[in-house]
């Protein structure tokens, strides 16, 4: 069977699945952690529970993406915020690479809505009357008032923490956040995937599963033992 590429999981993550693809990726939830949970897959539909009014889930999110931004795969989040088709999930995106704008990879989320959109199903005017918007989203596509949202930096784990615990968080710090990264990393831990399941599993293209493969095998391939002196 030929190769057909897939960008998103055939269904988002939810319930206690969901939290321990959070716990895996260094949020702290009271849940088992995933092993190299995918990162991607998981504040996608963070985002997702979170605008529906899980504001316990959207707060710790808000404050990974503060820290952790740079390691997202930019290319693949933007396809996946587009695919979404409630509004008011990509308006937080939106929001956030307003916020997040000194990385420019992630401008072209900003433009993915024209109005400004409430986070509260009611009583968003009052709120921000009384206590303001949320700094992080102040002016932005989503309307947040100020403690909606709780912004506690012990709530996630710092990159140095996470690197030692999602391996390919880790490769995306020494390669760069790409599906390259990620497939070093899946090879890493499992050095039997063929270059199709390799493609799969990070989402990414057969040909650059083929190099990694390849690539993989030139660095690990074991080396000749030396003979011992007669």
């Amino acid at each position: 069977m030929a190769f057909s590429r897939q960008i998103a999981r055939e269904e988002l993550l939810t319930g206690a699945e969901l939290d321990s693809a959070m716990v895996g990726i260094g949020m702290e939830f009271a849940a088992p952690p995933r092993r190299n949970a995918n990162i991607e897959d998981t504040v996608i539909s963070a985002s997702v529970v979170g605008v529906q009014g899980d504001f316990r889930v959207l707060s710790v999110l808000v404050t990974w993406l503060g820290v952790h931004h740079e390691r997202l795969n930019a290319d693949r989040l933007v396809k996946l915020v587009r695919s979404q088709l409630d509004p008011r999930v990509q308006s937080f995106w939106a929001a956030l690479a307003l916020w997040l704008q000194s990385d420019r990879r992630f401008a072209r989320m900003q433009k993915l809505t024209c109005k400004r959109l409430d986070l509260l199903a009611v009583g968003t005017d009052f709120q921000i009357k009384r206590r303001g918007e949320d700094p992080r989203f102040a002016g932005g596509p989503l309307r947040v008032p100020a403690g909606v949202l709780r912004d506690r930096p012990q709530d996630v784990l710092s990159p140095t923490d996470l690197a030692l615990r999602h391996s390919t968080y880790r490769h995306r710090i020494l390669i760069g956040p790409s599906y390259r990264a990620d497939m070093w990393a899946e090879l890493t831990l499992s050095p039997e995937l063929s270059p199709a399941e390799l493609a799969r599993r990070t989402y990414g293209s057969f040909a650059t599963a083929w190099q990694v493969s390849r690539d993989f095998k030139l660095l690990v391939r074991e080396r000749p033992r030396s003979r011992k002196a007669s």
